[in-house]
Formats: structure tokens, sequence, C-alpha cells
């Protein structure tokens, strides 16, 4: 007995030493800059690393599955928008610039990667449309191969004029690039063939039609991936869906900006826990709030409440590798707010740590090897 519990105790002190206790955090900006920290999973705290500079607003990032690059979009207004390739040493700690090509569009908000790292999609806001373009072996990316224009406009005749592509992000199963147009009311489903030169395929394109004045921004897989789940914007509120057959069903959808105006909506970000217990919103405007669900079994959420983001203006937010943190980027008063997620009801707390930076949009995490 007493060499068994020595066994379980080796074992137990490895698996304690094997889980890594950090990891890399990129910040993207309204500025010139994108930031790297360390951030430590124990004490939930950030350690400036580096940064790279002489971009023009680094709005939003993504990197590679093998965490080698980093693609950074030039989120430039009122001119054709940019698509930065950065080299990204792990060992060193360094973000190196590679190359930048034109987005074919103007106000790049948004870009991913397909898990094999050959593809990079974007999506341009004030044009209405999406561009993919191939990576080489070093990282640097070509220009775009393929660039769709959507069409139409929606019922606020403010905001929804025009098409507004909002968000292109790889299905898990990487058969599909899902696309949010704010301006259109519309989900985008297109087949996607890495193999293809044009990899998308416009003519066999699926749409989800959103409620009129909804401005759908941005969407999340479940882990399980039977499920997603919609944050929109102008009308501030959830949308969830099965995933089926490759088909979107709406199961339901949820307030999430509980503010009484209807003009003050600014809903922005929605992210779920690695083990798809709770979802979270960010919501700006007066709200400037997280909501937070919990996820039944057959995806519908159950609103457990608000917390304040305790900044101004929250945007993209991130959620730790462990579930354990929720970190959210306040533009407007320059500072990431870390919150420990409470495992037994989802609420957030916050942890103390504030970590100060000007206008940061993005947050990504990804591991140090």
């Amino acid at each position: 007995m007493k060499r068994l519990l020595v066994v379980i105790g080796l074992l137990f002190s490895y698996h304690a030493l094997a889980q890594p206790k950090e990891c890399y955090m990129l910040v993207g900006t309204y500025t010139s800059d994108i930031h790297l920290y360390k951030f430590n999973f124990v004490l939930g705290t950030a350690t400036p690393v580096s940064k790279i500079s002489g971009l023009n607003n680094p709005s939003y990032l993504c990197v590679s599955s093998n965490g080698k690059y980093v693609y950074a979009v030039n989120e430039a207004a009122g001119s054709n928008g940019e698509v930065n390739a950065i080299a990204f040493n792990k060992t060193k700690g360094e973000l190196k610039f590679i190359n930048k090509v034109s987005s074919n569009g103007e106000a790049p908000c948004f870009v991913d990667i397909d898990s094999t790292g050959k593809w990079v999609s974007v999506a341009n806001y004030s044009s209405g449309t999406l561009s993919i373009m191939k990576t080489n072996a070093d990282g640097s990316l070509n220009e775009s191969l393929q660039t769709i224009e959507h069409q139409g406009y929606g019922a606020n005749v403010v905001r929804q004029s025009k098409p507004h592509v909002h968000c292109t992000i790889f299905s898990p199963d990487q058969k599909y690039l899902f696309s949010t147009d704010l301006g259109t009311d519309k989900i985008y489903q297109y087949p996607f063939n890495l193999t293809n030169e044009k990899p998308l395929n416009e003519e066999n394109v699926t749409t989800t039609d959103i409620a009129d004045g909804s401005g759908p921004r941005h969407i999340t897989f479940h882990p399980n991936k039977k499920f997603v789940y919609l944050i929109n914007e102008l009308k501030g509120d959830v949308v969830a869906y099965s995933y089926n057959n490759e088909k979107l069903t709406e199961l339901q959808t949820i307030e999430s900006d509980n503010t009484k105006s209807k003009e003050d909506k600014g809903s922005a970000d929605i992210h779920i826990t690695p083990n798809g217990q709770y979802l979270y919103t960010t919501n700006r405007g007066k709200a400037n709030d997280i909501t937070i669900y919990g996820v039944q079994s057959d995806g519908k959420l159950r609103l457990i409440g608000h917390q304040s983001t305790n900044g101004i203006h929250p945007r993209n937010f991130a959620i730790d590798p462990t579930g354990k943190y929720l970190l959210v980027a306040n533009r407007d008063s320059n500072n990431i707010v870390v919150f420990t997620i409470i495992k037994s009801t989802g609420f957030l707390e916050a942890n103390g740590q504030v970590i100060h930076v000007e206008k940061p949009v993005c947050i990504k995490m990804t591991d140090l090897k």
C-alpha cells in the first residue's frame, strides 16, 4: 500500500509539473503596435515581453496552428486595407515583420487562418468584401486569389445602407468559411476546399437570414461543434443555433445588451469557455459590461447576469486556455482587465490585475512552444 501511495504521489507530481503555467498573449491595438506578453495561469498576471511597431491599426490578429506566424490586419479607414505577415520566434519572444499585401477592401476588421496554415481570410468592413490569400513556406502572404463582394442592405438606414462584412471564420471541420455581414443581416456559409486555386465555392454558398436590423458581428462554435452562437451588434442580442448536417437551425434569441435605448446598443464579441459550460459577450455604448450565460445541454442559453468591464468601450476579449480567466480589452480606457471565472457559477471577479496598453482591441493566446 505504501509503495502504491508513493507511485500515485509521483504520478500526481509529474502531472502537476507537466501542466504549463504560462502562455503567450498578443494584443492588437488601434495604434502602430502589437504587444506580446506572457500570461501566468497560476497568478493571472501578464508580463511584457516585446512588441512590433510600424503597423497601421493592427486591430485584429490570428496565430497559425504551428505558432510560428501571426497575421494582422491594417484597419485603415477610407482607403484600401492591408494584411501583415509576422514571424513569431517563441524561443526569443520576438515578432518580426515579413511582408504585407492588400486586403482588397476597406477597413479590414477580422482575420482568420485555416488549420493547415495555407489560407488566410479577411473581412473588409467598409467595402463589404471578403478576401482569401495563400501563404508561402516562410509564412509570407501572396496577393488575394479570391475576393467576394456582398450585395444588399438592411433595415437600419444609418448603419445598414450597404454590406459590411464583419468576420470570416473557418468552421472547426474546415469544410466552410462562415462570414457575418452586419449590413445585410446574413450569415454566409461558403464551402471551402483548400486544394482549389480559388478555395471558396461562391456558387454553392448558403445564407442564413437574421432578424431585420440585427447587425450580425461575430460567431463562435461550441467545443462539441454541435452549436453556434452569434452576437448581433445593433440589436444587442445573441442567437443560438444547432449545427447539424452542416446546417444552422435557430434555437433561441436572448438579450445581451440590456440598455433601454435602441440607439445605444453596441454588442461586440462572443466566446465560450473551453469546457462549453459558460458563454460571454461584451457590450459597449452605455453598458460597458459583459453578459454571462450558462450553456444548457440542448445548446440554449440561460442568462446568469452582467459584469462591468471596469473600463470603457470593451471590444474583443479572450478566455485563457485553462478556462480560469477572462481578459477584456477596453479600448477607450486604455486597459485590459483580468477577471477570474468562478467555476461553480460562471460569475466574474476582478482579480486586481490591470494591463495598461494604448487602445487595445484584440487579445489572442497561444502556447510558449
